[in-house]
């Protein structure tokens, strides 16, 4: 393999980009680069054609603002990939504008893969017609996602979650704690609503009040509260002023999420990756959500999943309890971490659980994906991810 095509939107892709070139670097010496990537990619040597910010574009509004530039720059991609005539091009989430570039590219004749599933298994699963013409194959994170396109027949290879790597299958509570300066002993819920200003909006409070409740009734009990970022935290600060028995319980930590969850004996939080990194901490958690009436009236009839926590959709079973709009109210989320706090085997078990859950997507995302992406290149069939029996099993 000589020329590699990858076009990354915004800074998590950018990450996986590095990872994924610094992986095929060391496997094929000499090889070549281009395309969209930040900073760590063009650190890896990627001749990058547009900044990364180029896709970075948010919300319904911004994307038709901003419409005519993307339409632009993917015709100038399309011109320069086809110019260069790489062995594949690879576009890394970014879905909106990846999957009609690399459509376009296919049928051009090219060699496509795309590195980072749509939750199309969630909602509008129509859409995975498109994805079959538009990529060789799909590299998924998750088990569940590569059984959803085996059953639709689209060439795909779970590769493993890069988090899964990077996180330690063993962890150090204690320390943990030494380092957030939380109380060695008793017990510790960690808070996470959210990062984004509307999550805050609408969980912000919900979450501090469900805290109240739980720190009325249990003395020793302490909270952990991680600001995603300087906004948040000063949201998450007006918030807490309202409830003055909460000020000297709370720990506010600038970031840090990850030591947060490690820290804790279990977790409240908003759904999302958030839910996943517990997982991956191997904490017992709740996970709670609202949003506003008309988005949960529409999500209601688009998402055909049972579940929404990736812990549940990865096992397929409820490991983890859910309370989605009206069912996440205080009284119900203080009641059900009630029942995980004084549940010590339970929360053992489920810890040990989540811990084997880690270590089966803890494979070497980077080096997979690279196999995979020989294995297009040289025409022959993609490593095994999932079985076909366990795809029936595991299936959406």
């Amino acid at each position: 393999m000589r020329r590699v095509y990858l076009v990354a939107g915004e800074l998590s892709g950018d990450i996986l980009g590095a990872g994924l070139m610094r992986t095929l670097k060391a496997r094929h010496p000499g090889i070549e680069f281009r395309g969209i990537g930040g900073p760590r990619m063009l650190e890896e040597g990627i001749d990058g054609r547009f900044p990364l910010e180029t896709l970075s574009v948010m919300g319904l509004v911004e994307v038709l603002k901003h419409l005519p530039r993307l339409v632009g720059v993917r015709r100038e991609l399309k011109r320069d990939a086809l110019a260069w005539q790489p062995d594949i091009l690879i576009g890394i989430d970014a879905p909106d504008f990846n999957l009609g570039l690399e459509r376009q590219l296919r049928e051009a004749g090219l060699t496509t893969a795309h590195y980072v599933s749509p939750s199309v298994w969630a909602w509008r699963q129509g859409r995975v017609k498109g994805i079959a013409r538009a990529v060789d194959a799909m590299l998924t994170f998750l088990p569940f996602e590569a059984a959803f396109y085996r059953r639709h027949h689209v060439p795909v290879a779970f590769v493993g979650h890069p988090l899964a790597d990077e996180l330690p299958l063993e962890n150090d509570r204690a320390a943990a704690r030494a380092a957030l300066g939380l109380p060695a002993e008793g017990q510790v819920l960690a808070l996470l609503p959210g990062s984004r200003a509307n999550e805050i909006r609408f969980l912000g409070e919900t979450f501090l009040a469900a805290a109240g409740r739980l720190c009325a009734a249990r003395p020793g009990l302490s909270i952990v509260m991680p600001a995603a970022t300087p906004a948040r935290r000063a949201e998450l600060e007006a918030l807490l002023a309202g409830h003055a028995a909460l000020r000297d319980r709370v720990t506010l930590v600038d970031g840090r999420s990850r030591e947060a969850m490690v820290a804790s004996d279990c977790v409240l939080l908003a759904s999302g990756t958030a839910a996943l990194e517990a997982m991956l901490c191997h904490r017992p958690m709740l996970v709670a959500y609202r949003m506003a009436p008309a988005t949960h009236w529409l999500a209601k009839r688009l998402v055909k999943t049972e579940w929404i926590a990736l812990p549940n959709l990865i096992a397929r079973e409820t490991l983890v309890p859910e309370l989605i709009q009206d069912a996440a109210s205080p009284a119900a989320i203080a009641g059900q971490l009630a029942a995980l706090l004084d549940d010590d085997e339970g929360r053992a078990a489920l810890e040990a659980r989540f811990a084997g859950m880690h270590a089966g997507l803890q494979r070497d995302a980077s080096r997979r994906a690279a196999e995979a992406i020989e294995a297009l290149v040289a025409g022959e069939p993609l490593p095994e991810s999932v079985s076909p029996e366990r795809a029936a099993e595991v299936a959406p």
